[in-house]
């Protein structure tokens, strides 16, 4: 599975001034350059070490490492070197420097490539750049339920904000509903009891003049959904023959759908093609790291190929979703194992989730905060335009936000896609203001 590491360089380094850059697994894993003196971030737990880093990998005390990318900043004035994946969507080689001295050793457990540039940025954007993808479609501006309501959002909820969106006259392309609306994780098509009807909620937001968004996490179950209890071959096995295990989130311990079943890859492609034809047209899809999870799938043997495998897993599983919802919906991924991701988003996650507050948890830089969105936002703003759409996190600007102008100084900076996420009723003068100018702004 993972491998031995093999010697790739040994660059002379000023270790006063140089700097690392570390990629990060997915859309939450810290990312971003230190200098060689810092401690980089790591999980600060098990259970985040599952849900927002690369599963199963420990990084011995004192090594940089980058997942699949890793630059080298040398500090003498030499050309920056990067060290990338040679296929991203198919092998993600783990990357890892050691400062001996003032040399900096760089080992890989895969075959990587060379580039070399003027910064870190600029030759990761030439990395980008030499995938000769398509430039991604401008994203629309957007009004998320999230950061205000959590899972307790109610359809009347967001009928008293499309209202205030016409009072307040504010650009708003599309409203989207997040996590909530459903009974269970896996029971997507099944109402929570605060919501009546999903294709009436779809028809009043268009009946407004603006798109229908969702959100869903299509590869996690929980164990007390119906899915679960009727389904349990449709779930990744371990091999012990247990469940595979997602981490835990919501207070419960989370599975993973297995795509590649036939049976629930019908279920998945039904529930996304019955939101489409509901009215959405904007998808955010989330926890998307579960889908790339090493396990015993129904059409692989899980073994020692149980990277590549995954990885194969995963991608179909989202061509699957695009299939479902046509190449002109929105596609938003979150959560999402980022190189394994190359192509089939418009729009991406870069950081971890953003919040009220300014420091994450416990201080682990994968989890909720300002602090962590903007290190990560700002590491990764080489992506912009050249994979996706970068998604920076919701802007808030409610006065009960810690350091708002801070934050949504961020947001306005990455030019990415800007999407509100307050209770617009609840915004002042400022915040009206404020989130009137970034959705006017719009993704450049």
């Amino acid at each position: 599975m993972h491998h031995l590491f093999t010697p790739v360089a040994s660059v002379p380094v000023d270790t006063r001034t140089a700097l690392v850059h570390e990629e990060g697994w997915q859309s939450w894993s810290p990312s971003g350059s230190y200098a060689l003196g810092d401690k980089p971030y790591r999980p600060t737990n098990d259970n985040w070490a599952t849900v927002c880093y690369r599963p199963g990998v420990t990084v011995p005390e004192g090594a940089f490492q980058g997942e699949g990318l890793l630059a080298l900043d040398s500090g003498d004035g030499s050309p920056v070197r990067l060290w990338a994946a040679v296929e991203p969507t198919r092998a993600v080689p783990s990357i890892r420097l050691v400062v001996d001295g003032d040399t900096a050793e760089v080992s890989a457990d895969g075959p990587v490539k060379e580039w070399t540039g003027a910064t870190i940025q600029s030759v990761l954007g030439d990395w980008a750049e030499g995938l000769r993808l398509s430039a991604p479609r401008p994203a629309p501006t957007v009004w998320c339920s999230w950061y205000e309501y959590f899972t307790a959002v109610t359809e009347d909820d967001i009928h008293e904000n499309l209202r205030a969106m016409d009072t307040l006259d504010l650009p708003v392309d599309v409203v989207q509903i997040d996590d909530g609306y459903q009974k269970a994780l896996g029971d997507w098509l099944t109402l929570s009891g605060r919501f009546r009807s999903r294709a009436g909620i779809a028809d009043a937001i268009r009946a407004r003049g603006r798109r229908a968004g969702i959100w869903t996490a299509p590869f996690l179950v929980d164990p007390a959904s119906d899915l679960a209890a009727e389904h349990p071959e449709w779930l990744v096995r371990d091999t012990d023959g247990g469940f595979t295990h997602a981490g835990r989130n919501w207070g419960h311990d989370l599975r993973v759908l297995d795509t590649t079943h036939p049976d629930a890859a019908a279920y998945l492609t039904e529930v996304f093609r019955t939101l489409r034809a509901e009215g959405y047209d904007y998808f955010k899809v989330d926890f998307l790291y579960a889908g790339a999870l090493d396990g015993v799938r129904h059409d692989g043997d899980g073994g020692d190929d149980g990277d590549a495998a995954a990885l194969t897993a995963y991608r179909s599983g989202i061509e699957l979703i695009r299939q479902a919802i046509g190449d002109d919906a929105y596609l938003l991924g979150c959560g999402a194992p980022l190189l394994a991701s190359i192509g089939l988003f418009d729009a991406m996650r870069v950081s971890p989730d953003t919040a009220p507050h300014r420091r994450p948890e416990a201080d682990d830089h994968s989890q909720p905060g300002q602090d962590p969105a903007e290190f990560t936002g700002a590491g990764r703003q080489w992506q912009h335009g050249r994979l996706w759409i970068n998604d920076p996190d919701c802007l808030m600007a409610r006065p009960a936000v810690e350091t708002r102008e801070q934050w949504a100084a961020h947001v306005e900076a990455t030019g990415g896609l800007m999407a509100s996420s307050d209770r617009l009723l609840s915004l002042d003068e400022w915040g009206v203001a404020t989130t009137r100018r970034l959705l006017s702004g719009g993704a450049r």
